[in-house]
């Protein structure tokens, strides 16, 4: 049916027409709906631009076809998101409660319970590998593993997936945390940090960052080095044009060459297939997975502190920052309005980022 042509429009298929469709619903859900606009808009236009009968335009010697050789064939997008988000991420929560690594390090199980799940259901290692880092949360890792490990034609629903999901955080991740924790787990209140963190530790922490990950994970070593340069330059306190550059022009670039790369493999032939569907719902479940095992450790710290520590925070470990903070935040004030989390969750929030970064070096280098 899907290949069937449109007696009175050349070349115009009844695939197309549903591509344009699901490229038409992107657009909707990021203008109207506010769900990821920077990367769903340049996303469905990229899927409308790439179903466009005889354009030419996604074609390997057309625009979209070049900027997916020059950005996703390589890598090279991701990792210049990864400098741009490190340049706008405040690593201080972390570094004034450094044990919430534990909870960031938790939530990537996600990923792990997902590869297994997707091996289970007949996906090959590889393109299973590349499904379950959706759990990770983090577009850029996702895109970054998935372009590495998935079939070509798996790379737009993984990504789709992963940001999907990344601005579904209010609407999936309340109910698990509810359901897992009491009302008086909901009402801790964390006391607020004693003390900032130094210059001195806010420069050395991103080089020593580096050189774990690249001796604990060396694929991760491209992510990993991306986010903390980034980082160092918005710390320096010396080189504000550059960090600046990465905080506006650099990653807002990025956004819509990347948008539009990864919306233009999303051809019917490739997308209107049942595996597509397997993969958003195994996506969904990495997610669920990645959301329980952080909320658990949380209420394992909430016993091993003599309840200081809130366990809602461990939700925030998946790597959408600052989405998932927030939703901690917005939870723990359904059960006390006076109750302040937000400066407690982005602990494990950022590390979250890390942690997703790691995961990925890890998956790639167990399979590749």
């Amino acid at each position: 049916m899907f290949g069937e042509t449109l007696g009175a429009i050349p070349d115009l298929t009844w695939g197309a027409v549903a591509m344009m469709a699901v490229a038409l619903l992107l657009v909707y859900l990021g203008l109207a709906r506010k769900y990821e606009p920077l990367l769903l808009l340049p996303i469905g236009i990229g899927v409308l631009l790439a179903n466009l009968p005889a354009a030419g335009i996604a074609e390997e010697d057309g625009f979209l076809g070049i900027l997916r050789k020059v950005g996703l064939d390589n890598e090279l997008f991701p990792l210049l998101m990864f400098l741009g988000v490190g340049a706008l991420t405040d690593f201080t929560p972390l570094l004034q409660n450094p044990t919430t690594v534990l909870l960031g390090a938790a939530a990537q199980f996600g990923i792990f319970a997902a590869i297994m799940a997707a091996l289970l259901l007949g996906w090959d290692l590889n393109n299973a590998g590349a499904i379950g880092i959706i759990g990770s949360a983090d577009g850029p890792t996702t895109i970054f593993v998935s372009t590495q490990l998935a079939d070509p034609d798996l790379w737009g629903p993984i990504a789709v997936a992963a940001y999907s999901y990344m601005a579904l955080v209010p609407l999936l991740q309340p109910p698990i945390m509810k359901l897992l924790t009491t009302r008086r787990e909901r009402q801790v209140k964390m006391p607020y940090p004693s003390r900032a963190a130094s210059y001195k530790a806010r420069i050395l922490f991103p080089i020593i960052v580096i050189i774990l990950a690249s001796l604990v994970a060396p694929k991760a070593a491209p992510l990993v080095g991306m986010l903390m340069f980034g980082n160092i330059l918005r710390e320096a306190g010396v080189v504000e044009r550059l960090a600046k550059a990465s905080q506006n022009e650099l990653i807002n670039v990025t956004t819509i060459f990347l948008g539009l790369a990864v919306g233009s493999t999303m051809t019917a032939d490739r997308f209107l297939e049942p595996h597509t569907f397997g993969i958003f719902a195994l996506g969904l479940f990495a997610f669920a997975i990645a959301t329980v095992s952080g909320v658990l450790l949380g209420k394992i710290m909430y016993l091993a502190s003599g309840r200081k520590i809130n366990p809602l925070i461990g939700a925030a470990g998946v790597s959408a920052v600052p989405m998932a903070a927030r939703v901690a935040h917005s939870v723990g004030q359904e059960s006390d309005s006076d109750n302040w989390l937000i400066v407690h969750a982005m602990g494990p929030n950022v590390a979250g980022v890390l942690g997703s970064a790691i995961a990925g070096g890890v998956v790639l280098g167990a399979l590749l």
